[in-house]
């Protein structure tokens, strides 16, 4: 089970990835164009590669993450993979630490399009640490 959850995530963020690195301003895959301080920042030139900047981190984070998790696919045994998926539970909840009320907070400024994103994010989050915390109960 948790090899079918960490390959379906790792789909999920590769497509992340791709998005930040290649079109940052899509408004899918968690792209960054659901902001509108995207488009925003374009008009202040320093902003905008700090932006730029920052995207480029989170994308290289997650390609690191990624890459992690690959190995521990093909060299992890089930026991280290369960706890694979409990760290990764743990770790992904912690959006609702910090990201989730500032997303909230913008999502209620009118800052986010689509609206209501900011609501669909935290359902995709909380569906994503479920199947974590699935994974580390099923063998």
């Amino acid at each position: 089970m948790a090899e079918i959850i960490i390959i379906a995530f790792m789909v999920l963020e590769a497509g992340n990835v791709l998005s930040l690195y290649f079109w940052p301003e899509n408004p899918y895959a968690n792209g960054v164009g659901v902001f509108r301080a995207w488009a925003k920042s374009q008009a202040d030139p320093a902003m905008h590669r700090f932006a730029r900047y920052m995207v480029n981190w989170v994308a290289g984070t997650k390609l690191i993450f990624l890459i992690l998790l690959g190995i521990l696919l093909l060299r992890g045994d089930a026991a280290t993979l369960r706890l694979t998926a409990a760290a990764m539970a743990l770790g992904i909840a912690t959006f609702f630490w910090r990201l989730y009320p500032l997303i909230r907070q913008m999502g209620r400024a009118g800052e986010l399009s689509p609206a209501r994103y900011d609501r669909t994010l935290a359902a995709m989050i909380a569906g994503m640490v479920a199947a974590f915390l699935l994974a580390t109960l099923v063998p």
